[in-house]
Formats: structure tokens, C-alpha cells, sequence
């Protein structure tokens, strides 16, 4: 097998698609691709705290398997044969630490993979490391007492989003060229945009979650988060399908994602809205939003305003979203209190006052919100928001309490503009488009009728084809280099515990 300089190719910025492609030519092997991530881990993760548990040695060994696989291979090899892969940390891994980022949790080792990751492992895909997360996956500032907080890679003072923020983190600073996330209010899309990389909400069912507390509930899906919309479908590919413990799977199939179609931009019926009628949004980002709609309007056949007004969804989402914590929590509520962090106590006691009335009036607000946007879907191909009302506020502060003057009610209301999208169980993509004012990541949402995934991917790709450079921003990786950040691990309360078996793997004191 030809070996290139891991260095000189700077292989860890290629595109998953380029790297599979080189090992299947022998052009690199499986094991420099993973010990130039794991050196791009050492190098870049004191700044930004996006890696937490690590599974070196198994990586490695793994890594050596896939090249031979390679050596005696007649070229029929898994679709993410040799690649290395994050995995969200409340995603199970099999005997490696899965802590959710709460104090509960920090010594868990999982016997089995969840339904995602066994099928991208599957699929040839190299479980390498954990990505940070939220306490128990609830708000959208990545920061726990276990691992501690993930910095943003284009200034590590600011959050990287939440749930998904160490995946986010993860890809833009080339650590790792695909990563897990999901979605309940946003998880996925918020830190996709706050730090310039894709990420697919998917339709309800289209990646089977075997984990899934209320089997029939659509608020939480799992997610593929690349860094940019041809790898994101690829993923896709690699992880859709049924599952005979998710009773919503889709009996999709794989090559219904890859390749994906042609679209041509000037055929496409676009509507816009800044706020769906309701949301509280910064007049930059209004601003920003309003420069990006003016330019994509030149390059599609139509382009309108939503006149909406969503207003109804924020109770629904409210009683949808406690439901689901209740169904989650309720018993560590009951027994370990102490353990909770304030934002999962806050939906479970939310939960405790909710009637049965309250409960049919939301499921009845969420039918109508649905085919609000199937209807639309009648007249237009796409419809566009922003992903996040405001930029990236310090991590340090746990959440968005007032944009533009309006106070919010809660510490996710800051998430409508993705939580009123998550209603409509609307497949939605997050994807780069430049930067804003102040000099940071900003993405658009794109969202698509229901099960229309692989177009809506189709449509992404085109518009980011069409925003050519200057869609997906980049971090300075020379700075953050020389600028590890051990405040990021002030935070930290509960250390995890190591486990044996468990694979973890803390370099420096500074970086895990």
C-alpha cells in the first residue's frame, strides 16, 4: 500500500468521500488516516474540548484490520470501510465510556452499540472517540460536570451550540470527517450552524433509533453531520433504513441517498420566513438572513415570503417536549434527583403539571402545524429559515436569556426557530452559509416535505455548489493550536471514572 505524507496531504481535511476513495485505490491506508486524526485530536482538541471519551487502541487495531481488508479485497469493501467516526455521546458504544455528560453516568460502559452505530460499524466506519455533550443532552450549550464545555472553533470564549456540540466542533476542526448527532428542539441543526458544518435532521423514522423511550413519539431523531452535504448524504446512505425495535423505521433504501440527483436552482420554488410569525430573532441575523434570500432569489424561480404565524407552537412543544423528558427521567427524578441537571428537572417538574387535556390540545396543534407545511409544500420545492436567532454568546452563560428586548420563557424558547420545524416533523438540513456580522458561522435551514430527505439533501447540495466558497467558513487551526483553553475543563465537578474495558484515553491533562 502507497502511504502519503499524512502531513504534507493534510489528510484530515480531505472529504470523507475523497478518503474512502484513496483507500480503496492504496493510495493511503486506513491506519495513517486514523493516526493523522487522533494527531489532529492531540493537536486541536485543548481548544476546543469537543472529543471526550477516546478508544485509541482499539481504533488503531481497527484501523490495522481495515487495511488488510484492503490488501485481499477484490474492491467490494463496506461503503465507510477504514473511515474514523465520532459518536455523540449519549449514543451506546459498545465497551466504551458513554457518560451523557451527567454525574450518573461517568463511569458507563455500554455492552452493546445502539442501532446507529452498529450500523455504521457495519458499514466499515471506525468508532475512534465520544463527542461532548450537554448534560444529559438537554439545552444547546455543550457544557456538563463531566467532560466540561465545548469551546467554538472559530472563538473558543463562545458556545459551539448544543446537543450536538462536540460533533460540530469536531468536524470543523478536521479532528474527525464524520460524526453522529440528533435532534429534539435542534440539537443537530444549532450547532451544525454555529460552527459552519452540515447537519440533517432527518425524517422521523429514515435512521432507526432502537433507544427511543416512547417508540411512537417523532420529536427526537437520530442524525448524520458531516462538513458538507455530499459526505452528510453519503452517511446517509450508510445508516438509513428499518429497524425491528423502532416501530416508525422507513423501509427506505440505502441507494435512495446515494447518488444523489441532480437539481437544477433555477427550477426551484422557494418560501422564506425570518421568524415563522412568532420567534423572537437578533436584527443582525434578520439582516444577514435577509442579504442571503436577496442573492438566492437571483439564482431559483420564485421566491416568496411565509406570511405565518406559528405562535401556537410554543406551548406544544412545551407539553411534547415534557412528555418526553417525563417518559426519560422520571424514576432517576424520583430516586436521584441530585444527579439531574437543572435543565432536565426543569421539563420533568414542567411535565408534573400538565393535564391530559393539555396533552390532546398539543398533539392537536402539532397535526394542524404539520399540514400547515404540507400544504405549502403544494405551491413551493423549499422552504428557508434561520437556523439560530442570534450568534454564538459566551458558553459560559447556560442560555440565551433575551433577544431583541424579548425575554425568554424557558432556557430552550431560544431554539423556536428549530423546535417549530421539529413540529412539523419536516426533514430539515442545516447548512453553512458564510458569516455573519460579528464574524461567525451562519446557517441557513432548509426544510423539506415530509420523507423527501434525499431531495431536500439534492437541493442542499445545490445551493451549496451554488454558494461555492463562500458557503462553509473556516477556523483558524494555526490559533487554535497554539492556544489550548483549560478553562473549557473548569466546569468539571464529577471526572469520569474509568472503567475497565472501558477503552477511555486521556492524553494531557488538557485534552481528552
Amino acid at each position: 500500500m502507497r502511504n502519503l505524507s499524512a502531513e504534507s496531504a493534510d489528510l484530515v481535511a480531505w472529504s470523507a468521500r475523497e478518503l474512502r476513495a484513496c483507500i480503496a485505490r492504496k493510495d493511503i491506508s486506513p491506519v495513517e488516516l486514523m493516526q493523522a486524526c487522533l494527531d489532529r485530536i492531540d493537536a486541536i482538541n485543548p481548544a476546543v474540548n469537543a472529543i471526550c471519551a477516546r478508544d485509541d487502541e482499539r481504533a488503531m487495531a481497527a484501523a490495522r484490520s481495515a487495511e488488510r481488508a484492503v490488501m485481499r479485497s477484490d474492491g467490494n469493501l463496506p461503503l465507510l470501510h477504514g473511515l474514523p467516526l465520532g459518536v455523540k455521546d449519549l449514543q451506546d458504544t459498545a465497551d466504551l465510556l458513554t457518560t451523557h455528560g451527567n454525574v450518573r453516568l461517568r463511569s458507563h460502559v455500554p455492552a452493546s452499540d445502539n442501532a446507529l452505530v452498529a450500523r455504521l460499524r457495519q458499514a466499515g466506519a471506525i468508532v475512534t472517540a465520544k463527542t461532548n455533550v450537554p448534560d444529559s443532552g438537554a439545552g444547546a450549550n455543550t457544557r456538563n460536570p463531566v467532560w466540561g464545555a465545548t469551546g467554538n472553533p472559530f472563538n473558543p470564549a463562545l458556545n459551539a451550540g448544543g446537543s450536538s456540540g462536540g460533533s460540530a466542533a469536531a468536524l470543523a476542526t478536521d479532528m474527525l470527517p464524520l460524526c453522529t448527532g440528533s435532534d429534539t428542539g435542534g440539537s443537530l441543526r444549532i450547532p451544525a450552524s454555529l460552527c459552519g458544518v452540515v447537519g440533517l435532521r432527518p425524517s422521523p423514522g429514515m435512521i432507526a433509533n432502537d433507544a427511543r423511550t416512547l417508540g411512537w413519539s417523532a420529536i427526537s431523531v437520530l442524525g448524520p453531520m458531516a462538513r458538507d452535504v455530499s459526505d452528510t448524504a453519503w452517511m446517509m446512505a450508510a445508516c438509513a433504513g428499518p429497524h425491528p425495535m423502532d416501530p416508525l423505521a422507513v423501509p427506505t433504501r440505502p441507494n435512495a441517498f446515494w447518488p444523489l440527483p441532480e437539481v437544477d436552482l433555477s427550477t426551484l420554488r422557494v418560501a422564506f420566513t425570518p421568524d415563522f410569525g412568532t420567534c423572537a430573532v437578533d436584527p443582525m441575523i434578520r439582516r444577514t438572513f435577509a442579504q442571503r434570500v436577496q442573492s438566492l432569489s437571483s439564482a431559483v424561480a420564485h421566491c416568496e415570503e411565509l406570511e405565518w404565524s406559528l405562535n401556537e407552537g410554543h406551548r406544544c412543544f412545551d407539553v411534547i417536549r415534557a412528555e418526553s423528558f417525563l417518559a426519560g427521567f422520571e424514576a432517576i427524578y424520583r430516586t436521584q434527583p441530585e444527579t439531574l441537571g437543572p435543565n432536565v428537572r426543569a421539563n420533568v417538574e414542567l411535565a408534573a403539571h400538565i393535564t391530559l387535556s393539555e396533552r390532546a390540545q398539543a398533539h392537536l396543534a402539532q397535526t394542524r402545524i404539520f399540514r400547515q407545511f404540507q400544504r405549502a409544500f403544494e405551491h413551493v420545492d423549499l422552504i428557508v429559515a434561520p437556523v439560530t436567532p442570534l450568534s454564538p454568546f459566551p458558553w459560559r452563560q447556560l442560555y440565551a436569556e433575551r433577544i431583541d428586548g424579548v425575554e425568554q420563557r424557558n432556557y430552550y424558547e431560544w431554539l423556536s426557530l428549530t423546535y417549530l420545524v421539529t413540529l412539523s416533523t419536516c426533514p430539515a438540513l442545516s447548512l453553512p452559509c458564510g458569516l455573519d456580522e460579528s464574524g461567525m458561522p451562519f446557517g441557513l435551514q432548509l426544510i423539506a416535505p415530509l420523507h423527501q430527505d434525499a431531495r431536500l439533501l439534492a437541493m442542499g447540495r445545490s445551493l451549496e455548489t451554488w454558494w461555492g466558497s463562500a458557503g462553509r467558513p473556516r477556523p483558524d487551526i494555526d490559533a487554535l493550536r497554539r492556544e489550548p483553553r483549560p478553562e473549557l475543563r473548569e466546569i468539571v465537578t464529577h471526572p469520569p471514572q474509568w472503567a475497565a474495558g472501558s477503552g477511555y484515553h486521556e492524553s494531557a491533562p488538557t485534552a481528552v
